[in-house]
């Protein structure tokens, strides 16, 4: 048994012409301590690191980020089939619906895992990473909002095909070209949806896909985090990080005190998602920095659910609820059952499903599915959504990820590098050959003869 052990140690053993095997003690004991002592540490780094609890896809993100985002669906099914108020709005005095909550969620993870993400690339592969991960899929929605759902609406209601082409206004290519930059200036086509939904009734207008406004912040998230690789914040000055946070937790409690104020003296705060859903995104960006020292503990998760409860049922969601939902989140990645961590850890459908799940409820609204109840309403909401946010990555989203090492991809020091080497090779084929003359200069054997000339003139009394 011990020279066995010693084997699976990797220990050495003595061996004896016509002996049993030997190992000798003090090694033995050296090793298995240096074993016991890596394996406890281990032990210790899983208990207490949340970076080893959420390093690689061993975790349960990508379910977590499915019931957010199913979430979100549901929540829109009550304003959207014209009920009463959403039940946790109701129940939490309206500080936040269910869809909130989960559009929090949804930062405070995209904080945790884009700071990852940004601190081991350079700020070229970064902004290129990000491009190819949000635009495709969010152009394609606005595509299939008004090639697909916005014509065949229109033709259904009476109207003629050529009349939806016309260029007028909130025409279907005034809608591409308002949008594409995803900041939503015009929600909807013509008066589409406008007096045949409960949603378009009681806003009274046009709206066909409410979902895409939260997508103008994110990319302002990543253009925080942008700065700050470039800064090298994110690994050479991580405090700058939390002191960032806390200055966003002060405008914080300076818009729930007195938002004119704010509107006042800092107008750009005055909208109060580019102040809750910064703040919640780097919460998870300090969560991602101190990944190594932040504790990965079941009481502290625990607790942390039960202050998301206790804020949302009582105050202070938007101040102390924050950071205690993004620790929650990222606590339960790490504790859900392990066959639930196989579930979208390598093929990412929320994306697919948050944009394109309000599109869906509104073509169902239109058809009347909401009258079978909410809860059927959603329910067909979702299987349509998921078919279609399996179509989106498979035929957008991972063809356009293939794409992240090309161009841009490289990084800055690599095309840095080949501008410099370009530069390099013109000035080689611009300089003349050794020992040659170019036109425009004069050689040093013309010049010195040149030189010799005026002086024998010169002192020889003649002119030159």
């Amino acid at each position: 048994m011990v020279s066995a052990q010693a084997n699976l140690e990797g220990l050495s053993v003595e061996q004896a012409p016509g002996k049993a095997h030997s190992i000798a003690p003090v090694r033995l004991w050296r090793s298995t301590r240096r074993a016991y002592r890596k394996k406890g540490s281990d032990d210790h780094n899983r208990r207490r690191s949340l970076n080893v609890g959420l390093n690689g896809r061993d975790n349960s993100l990508g379910i977590i980020r499915l019931a957010l985002a199913s979430a979100v669906i549901l929540s829109h099914a009550y304003p959207l089939s014209g009920a009463a108020t959403e039940p946790l709005a109701r129940i939490s005095n309206k500080q936040e619906t269910l869809g909130g909550v989960a559009v929090l969620g949804f930062f405070a993870i995209s904080g945790y895992l884009i700071s990852k993400s940004g601190s081991r690339s350079d700020v070229v592969q970064y902004l290129w990473h990000r491009m190819l991960r949000i635009f495709p899929a969010y152009w394609m929605a606005l595509l299939v909002g008004a090639v697909v759902v916005g014509p065949i609406t229109w033709c259904v209601e009476g109207h003629s095909l050529f009349g939806y082409a016309q260029k007028a206004g909130g025409s279907s290519l005034a809608y591409l070209t308002a949008n594409w930059k995803l900041t939503i200036h015009q929600y909807g086509i013509y008066d589409i949806f406008a007096t045949t939904t409960p949603y378009g009734r009681s806003v009274g207008g046009s709206v066909l896909n409410g979902s895409l406004w939260t997508l103008e912040y994110e990319w302002m998230c990543y253009m925080v985090v942008g700065a700050l690789l470039v800064l090298g914040v994110l690994t050479r000055a991580r405090l700058l990080v939390i002191l960032i946070a806390a200055a966003l937790f002060a405008l914080q409690v300076f818009f729930l005190a007195n938002p004119m104020w704010l509107a006042i003296h800092l107008p750009y705060f005055a909208d109060q998602y580019r102040i809750s859903l910064l703040l919640i995104f780097l919460v998870g960006s300090c969560f991602a920095v101190y990944s190594n020292s932040i504790p990965l503990n079941d009481y502290l998760g625990v607790l942390s659910a039960l202050v998301v409860l206790a804020t949302l049922l009582t105050a202070g969601f938007a101040l102390i609820g924050f950071p205690a939902l993004a620790y929650f989140i990222l606590w339960l990645a790490v504790r859900l059952p392990q066959p639930l961590r196989r579930v979208g850890a390598h093929n990412d459908y929320s994306y697919g499903i948050y944009v394109y799940g309000f599109l869906v409820e509104q073509v169902l609204a239109y058809f009347g599915a909401y009258r079978w109840g909410i809860h059927f309403y959603a329910l067909c909401t979702l299987i349509v959504t998921v078919a279609l946010a399996w179509l989106s990555w498979h035929a957008i989203e991972k063809q356009a990820l293939k794409l992240k090492g090309l161009g841009p991809g490289r990084g800055g020091r690599y095309w840095a590098r080949r501008i410099a080497r370009c530069g390099r090779r013109r000035d080689a084929n611009l300089s003349p050959p050794e020992g040659v003359a170019s036109d425009n200069t004069v050689s040093s054997g013309r010049l010195r003869s040149s030189i010799l000339v005026h002086r024998v003139n010169y002192e020889g009394g003649g002119t030159s």
